[in-house]
């Protein structure tokens, strides 16, 4: 779900040229669920393979990962691990909302209705442990690391940047701040021309980037109080936050408090929203669980194992991906090479 930060945060457009020889660490889960998401048929259905097997987020790895390459990004890829307990409505929430999405998808099936039936369908989207699988094994043959984090993410990410192993965390939300993160990329996977949510026309994404002590100072807060402030609005573990809060009043009063949290949550009435003590959530964003024991280390593509994968066992068309990968080869001085000595 991520924290609604949008209309708070400021940041800067980059291009891919500015992250060249630079290691970031990838939210998996989040940029998985985004090609999930949008990468469907007209219908709204998954992309599949002949044998009925998703292939619509293997699509996406692959062709935004390889451009990330062909760039000279030197991408690191972090795996959830054990969701925290305190995250156990959100995920009931959202399979809720699947539910929900599912009937509404088959009621719009039986019409013909194709706008309504792609609308619903992206509300499904499940990363299923087969999926996960499948992504991992295309990242490894590309040659790119894998961290598995011990519970979220975001966190782990968010450590191996402070550790300097990552120079930013690419993600679309705005979590990894929380756990200090300096630089967050938005919209690395998304960028290009995207259709307007439900109008006519398409708008141009572009990567951004937003680094954490700029916007403390521009918010004039300490990294404690952003935390705080990301639970009066609402975080994965107070799904929706404090009634009545939107970011801009809440910053006001978290401005207002400083750092007397108790008087903040007293004024903002949290015990009427929240059944779980604050200082519960807060103490799980500053020490959630992190795995320090991860080793980083980018080997040469695996070309051949590539189109074994792709082509011969999700029907990926050859050609295409063999133009894929002698870019590769061209973007890293090898292209003398050609890409047949790679096999």
């Amino acid at each position: 779900m991520g924290v609604a930060f949008k209309d708070l945060i400021v940041s800067k457009e980059i291009a891919l040229s500015d992250l060249k020889d630079k290691i970031i660490a990838i939210d998996s889960f989040n940029m998985l669920y985004q090609f999930l998401t949008t990468i469907r048929a007209r219908d709204g259905s998954l992309l599949t393979d002949k044998n009925g097997h998703v292939t619509s987020h293997i699509i996406g790895l692959f062709s935004r990962v390889t451009t990330m390459m062909e760039n000279g990004l030197k991408p690191i890829f972090v795996f959830d691990g054990v969701a925290p307990e305190l995250k156990k409505k959100e995920r009931e929430r959202r399979a809720e909302v699947k539910a929900e999405a599912k009937k509404e998808y088959e009621i719009a099936k039986q019409r013909q209705d194709i706008e309504l039936m792609k609308k619903y369908a992206s509300r499904t989207t499940k990363l299923t442990p087969e999926m996960i699988n499948d992504a991992k094994q295309l990242i490894e043959l590309l040659g790119l690391p894998i961290v598995q984090a011990k519970s979220e993410g975001e966190a782990q990410a968010a450590f191996m940047v402070k550790n300097k192993d990552a120079y930013a965390c690419v993600s679309q939300d705005f979590d990894t701040l929380l756990h200090g993160s300096t630089n967050l990329i938005r919209n690395l996977s998304i960028a290009g021309k995207r259709k307007r949510t439900n109008k006519l026309g398409y708008v141009t994404v572009k990567p951004e980037i937003i680094n954490l002590a700029d916007n403390l100072n521009h918010l004039k807060l300490g990294l404690d109080q952003l935390i705080v402030l990301a639970m009066l609005i609402g975080t994965d573990y107070n799904i929706g936050g404090v009634k009545g809060l939107g970011p801009k009043k809440a910053l006001k009063l978290v401005s207002q408090h400083s750092t007397d949290f108790d008087a903040l949550f007293k004024e903002a009435k949290w015990e009427e929203h929240c059944d779980i003590e604050w200082e519960e959530i807060f103490y799980l964003i500053k020490q959630m669980p992190i795995n320090k024991d991860y080793s980083i280390k980018f080997s040469p593509p695996n070309f051949e194992g590539i189109i074994s994968f792709l082509c011969g066992k999700h029907d990926f068309d050859k050609e295409r991906v063999e133009k894929t990968l002698n870019k590769i080869s061209e973007a890293n001085d090898i292209k003398q090479r050609g890409l047949g000595d790679f096999f």
